[in-house]
């Protein structure tokens, strides 16, 4: 035990006792100090858990509310109440073990300080005083001479009065000293074992209360786990369903078909002209399904049937009135105007109404105002023609020619349905949406169930097609010791394999050379002889090794491959290049262009692409000679009237405004589309006529490469 003061040396007052005095004393005012801050401290702490107690019951106040959302689900209702009950209930047990605390901490503490240190204080200050005093005395009696018999005496009898009264104050001051000593160290220990008391039993408490709240966390997990799984399908069809309408033609239209869950055959926006006043137009949200036309002039309104059974109705486009693509209803009791943004919409929804009241007419008599057994196939402004919805199965036929085509080029799913023009390979939808997000200057994916095809985007992937170009961008993975993602393998291995893959092109097999400069004029040299030769795998061969699709060849006058091409007359070989990003204005040294050497070589079927492509007719040569002067002075008729048409159908679209890109000269349309279907199926029927200088015809030739059989 710690030692105390002892009475005997009170007594005496000896110097040992004066030090151990003043000990004692230093360790009072010592322990007032501690004390003093403690409960300060606590103090602080008590009203910061207040606080805390306070920001935690608003934070369950807005949880509850959160918790409302789902009142629907009974089962994730009940777990989440008794989730907001349990910590209601930790929020009471933390106020009670501020109470605790304060109760143990403060008042505890409290009582010590004001139970004895007041009066140790009292008592010491009458100690100091009579100590004094006996100093007084003791002196006074010294210096009383023993001549002075009376005042000696009482000298003395003071003396001894004030020696009795110090040593009474002092055993008093020595006893409470010791006291307090004794009785601070139970009463600290005493409040610091309530305060860890009340933490035990705070989270006691709050043990039981998590353990009762078990079961509901187990249910709670199982459905967290049910739910994952869902969440995660349902992202994989919610991206799934993004790809498909990302990947359709932006043709800058706005869509009217309907979502897949609807029921409607087609809907979209339309202007209304008013009954009552003939000048207004309305824009409202119209809709065709069930051999009804119904609409609505807001999101807040209702809809309304304008008219409730079609096969009373006949539709017809309306061209007497000054504002465009214009089309009516007629009825025995009403008729309406309506107007569609384009001309492509206008005749989508002319389409629509008398295909449904064609249907309508076709059902049998007892089934009235029901959904057809067969309904007609939804269309948008991107692909309004059932033509093109007849060439879409025929795409995927075509493609799956191509040797190895069947299955995804990059992790080998079967029966793929989107490919990449300009690398020409089939992929599945997962692989596909990689290829997207890795830019169309490396892949140009499309669809192709959903997407329209040209006959020579389709002979890419025939020509090439997955084997031929994994050999290509495959060539060196074995060596790489790199192993090919699987159809079930997950998304991140897949999008690192497909970046290593087109991207770093890791594993192409790379010809050597002496210096990069070098390597890249031979690369250059090597696409451009393989595009004249219209050698689509040496090209891609060539591309694949970091040959430059725009680069200009010393060697050929600065010709670029897709001049080549174009002097070469292989259409696939100037597709393939368009697709890579082939710049179709550039000229070479003697200004010519691809235009130029087409025209020139007398190549129909590279002209039409070309022009198609925008190429620029009036860009003139050294001569100063247009593509349109090199073809008359050549005497290629056909090539002829195709520049002549294509300036001639440009210069009325500009006179019509600008509006006339949607204008474009039908008779023109219908010949190009000729030329170009022709020589891409059928190029002998394209022949050229050359004559010599002296006008002797020399013979004929065929205008483009040997065609893919029409689907």
């Amino acid at each position: 035990m710690d030692s105390l003061l002892d009475f005997e040396d009170c007594i005496k007052d000896s110097p040992e006792f004066r030090l151990a005095l003043d000990q004692f004393e230093a360790d009072v005012s010592l322990l007032e100090t501690q004390l003093d801050k403690v409960m300060k401290l606590c103090g602080k702490m008590v009203e910061a858990g207040q606080a805390y107690n306070s920001a935690n019951q608003l934070f369950l106040s807005g949880l509850a509310e959160l918790f409302t959302y789902h009142r629907k689900d009974g089962v994730t209702m009940t777990c989440l109440n008794q989730f907001q009950q349990g910590l209601q209930e930790m929020l009471s047990f933390h106020t009670m073990l501020l109470d605790q605390t304060q109760r143990a901490i403060r008042q505890q503490l409290t009582n010590l300080c004001t139970q004895f240190l007041p009066q140790l204080a009292e008592t010491r200050k009458e100690f100091v005083r009579i100590g004094d005093d006996l100093e007084a005395a003791a002196a006074k009696n010294a210096q009383v001479s023993r001549h002075k018999a009376a005042d000696a005496e009482r000298a003395s009898h003071l003396l001894l009065a004030t020696r009795k009264c110090y040593q009474h104050f002092a055993l008093d001051y020595c006893l409470q000293l010791n006291t307090f000593k004794t009785q601070q160290k139970m009463d600290i220990l005493n409040s610091a074992f309530s305060f860890v008391h009340a933490q035990f039993t705070f989270f006691h408490q709050g043990f039981d209360l998590l353990r009762d709240l078990e079961p509901a966390m187990k249910t709670m997990a199982a459905q967290l786990s049910q739910l994952s799984v869902d969440s995660a399908a349902k992202k994989k069809e919610l991206e799934n369903k993004h790809l498909l309408v990302q990947q359709r033609d932006a043709s800058g239209e706005p869509m009217i078909s309907p979502c897949p869950e609807s029921d409607d055959i087609i809907q979209g926006y339309l202007f209304k002209r008013s009954r009552k006043k003939p000048k207004t137009w309305k824009r409202c949200w119209f809709s065709l399904t069930d051999n009804q036309l119904v609409y609505r002039k807001s999101h807040k309104e209702e809809a309304a049937v304008l008219f409730e059974d079609l096969r009373l109705c006949a539709v017809k486009s309306l061209e007497q009135i000054d504002r465009r693509f214009c089309f009516e209803l007629l009825s025995v009791q009403k008729c309406c105007a309506l107007q569609a943004d384009s001309e492509q919409l206008k005749q989508a929804w002319l389409s629509a109404l008398q295909g449904s009241i064609d249907l309508a007419y076709r059902e049998k008599a007892d089934s009235q105002l029901t959904q057809p057994k067969e309904p007609l196939p939804l269309l948008s402004s991107g692909d309004a023609s059932p033509a093109s919805l007849a060439r879409r199965p025929a795409a995927l036929g075509v493609a799956f020619r191509g040797p190895g085509n069947q299955r995804c080029c990059d992790c080998g799913e079967e029966e793929p349905r989107w490919a990449s023009v300009n690398l020409g390979v089939t992929m599945c939808i997962g692989c596909s949406g990689i290829h997207r997000s890795l830019g169309v200057h490396v892949s140009k994916v499309r669809s192709l169930t959903l997407d329209s095809w040209e006959a020579e985007q389709l002979k890419l992937l025939c020509v090439l097609g997955n084997d031929a170009m994994n050999g290509i961008y495959e060539a060196r993975r074995s060596e790489e010791g790199r192993v090919k993602p699987r159809a079930d393998s997950p998304r991140a291995e897949k999008e690192a394999w497909i970046k290593e893959k087109y991207v770093e092109k890791r594993f192409v097999q790379r010809s050597s050379s002496d210096g990069a400069q070098h390597q890249k004029d031979g690369l250059g040299l090597r696409l451009y002889r393989a595009s004249v030769a219209g050698d689509l795998l040496a090209m891609a061969r060539a591309l694949a090794e970091g040959a430059e699709v725009n680069g200009s060849i010393g060697e050929e006058e600065g010709r670029t491959a897709l001049i080549g091409a174009a002097v070469g007359g292989s259409l696939s070989a100037c597709e393939f290049l368009l697709q890579n990003g082939a710049n179709v204005s550039h000229r070479d040294l003697r200004g010519q262009g691809a235009l130029h050497a087409a025209a020139t070589a007398g190549h129909t079927g590279q002209v039409c692409l070309l022009l198609k492509r925008g190429a620029n007719q009036y860009a003139v040569d050294e001569r100063g000679h247009d593509p349109l002067a090199i073809a008359v002075e050549t005497a290629h008729a056909d090539i002829v009237t195709l520049l002549r048409m294509a300036r001639m159908n440009e210069e009325m679209r500009d006179s019509e405004g600008v509006f006339g890109a949607t204008g474009d000269d039908e008779t023109f349309q219908d010949i190009f589309r000729d030329f170009s279907d022709m020589a891409s199926h059928d190029p002998e029927k394209l022949s050229r006529r050359r004559f010599s200088h002296g006008g002797v015809e020399e013979g004929d030739e065929e205008a483009g490469s040997g065609g893919m059989a029409s689907e």
